[in-house]
């Protein structure tokens, strides 16, 4: 190593830190005004924007403003009880083509949706025009939500009378269902219990209303068979010795009679007399009288309570109404009516049904269905009843019944009115069954 060449390189690097101070602080003040304006605008510029939040802030507070919002009109909605005005012009000949119409409305065109099934409601007018009968009317629903799927009329009916809504006519033997009903649950009776009559089983005379039944002439019966075969002298006696007046009018309200039903369209009250005497509380019992009247739509409510597991649903077969720019301004929607019976009454109810059905007064009308394979899981309860009318002109011609498939949804309630002249047109039973089977085929 040469002599004093650490200290020539420690001067070296000394002089090139120094020189390399002098450039940055040369640089530096050079470029210092610039950077004084760049850093005073910045400053500048926040000061601005906090003032101007602040302002604007306490501004908006005092306003209380809010950002504005389109604010769409919405059409005018319409209730339930203002559907009958609506409906008023509904030709219902039409829903036989489509379950949508046109109406018109206080002077606006509406479009109205309804649950009816075209091809049903165009093959039961089509029946009942073929029936040969004086007049006839069927309603067909859906138990489980009141829907109704076809309601129909023979043409003679008196113009704008809708005779599915009518209670001008004896219940009959229908009246069965509820005083039966009443039997099993308010006094225990079961579809086994054996009862006793004599004389025939069509007739209701004072000598056939014993308590006790004594005698070669005396007929053990069950209350399923008694209801199956509508023998009269079995449900007077239920009507003087089990029931009595409470218990009868009880259940006659409990099943909607001299009740107000809510529906689209108005329905007549269905009418009940309450009897002071014990043979009146007999005909009543046993549906032997011209004073207990009831409609063909609440005829299928009551069958459907049987089907539907004790519960009636509220009968509606308006969908949608829009108006003329599509909005939906009234929408109908399955509600609950009323449960007059308990489940295990209502099952009990079947078993008594399924006998009319099977065996019973409805036999006839039911086995060409039970014969086919399409029906062989099905489950078939009826009812049937037969009387004058008040008049003594014509025959009264009464079916309800149920069809429930076996995958146990999807079912229907049918009750059929046929009123026959001094010629039998075609029988009430005939009629529904036409009808299940037509519904199910398609």
């Amino acid at each position: 190593m040469m002599p004093g060449s650490d200290r020539d390189s420690h001067t070296w690097r000394e002089y090139q830190r120094l020189l390399s101070r002098k450039t940055r602080r040369r640089y530096f003040l050079k470029h210092l005004p610039r950077c004084g304006l760049w850093s005073g605008a910045g400053i500048l510029v926040l000061v601005i924007l906090f003032y101007s939040v602040s302002w604007l802030s306490a501004r908006f507070q005092h306003e209380q403003w809010r950002p504005h919002k389109e604010v769409r009109r919405e059409a005018p909605k319409i209730n339930k009880s203002e559907l009958a005005s609506v409906l008023v012009n509904l030709d219902m000949e039409l829903l036989a083509s489509s379950a949508v119409q046109q109406v018109r409305h206080n002077g606006s065109a509406l479009t109205v949706e309804m649950s009816i099934v075209p091809s049903l409601q165009h093959y039961a007018s089509g029946l009942l025009d073929r029936s040969g009968t004086h007049a006839a009317a069927v309603v067909v629903l859906r138990p489980e939500t009141g829907e109704i799927l076809a309601m129909a009329q023979t043409k003679g009916v008196n113009p704008g009378e809708n005779f599915c809504l009518k209670a001008d006519l004896p219940a009959a033997s229908l009246f069965k269902i509820v005083a039966a009903a009443a039997a099993i649950e308010a006094r225990g009776l079961s579809p086994r219990t054996e009862l006793t009559f004599q004389g025939g089983k069509y007739t209701l005379y004072k000598s056939q209303l014993k308590q006790q039944d004594r005698g070669r002439y005396t007929v053990k019966t069950t209350l399923r068979d008694a209801f199956a075969d509508s023998i009269n002298p079995v449900f007077g006696k239920l009507g003087i010795y089990e029931l009595g007046r409470e218990i009868m009018e009880d259940y006659a309200y409990r099943f909607l009679f001299d009740l107000p039903i809510p529906f689209d369209l108005p329905v007549d009250m269905s009418h009940f007399d309450v009897p002071e005497e014990e043979f009146a509380m007999a005909e009543v019992a046993s549906g032997f009288n011209k004073r207990t009247l009831i409609s063909p739509i609440h005829a299928a409510l009551i069958t459907a309570a049987v089907s539907n597991g004790g519960m009636i649903m509220e009968p509606w077969m308006v969908k949608t109404v829009r108006d003329s720019e599509g909005h939906i301004i009234y929408e109908g929607c399955p509600n609950i009516l009323a449960t007059p019976i308990q489940t295990s009454t209502a099952q009990s109810l079947r078993e008594l049904m399924s006998g009319t059905a099977n065996e019973g007064t409805a036999r006839s009308a039911f086995r060409p269905l039970q014969r086919r394979d399409t029906f062989k899981d099905f489950d078939f309860g009826a009812k049937t009843g037969s009387i004058n009318d008040p008049s003594d002109q014509y025959r009264v011609d009464w079916l309800a019944a149920y069809a429930l498939p076996g995958y146990g949804h999807g079912g229907l309630s049918v009750a059929v009115l046929a009123v026959h002249g001094a010629k039998l047109g075609i029988r009430a039973g005939d009629i529904a069954r036409h009808l299940i089977n037509e519904y199910f085929r398609s």
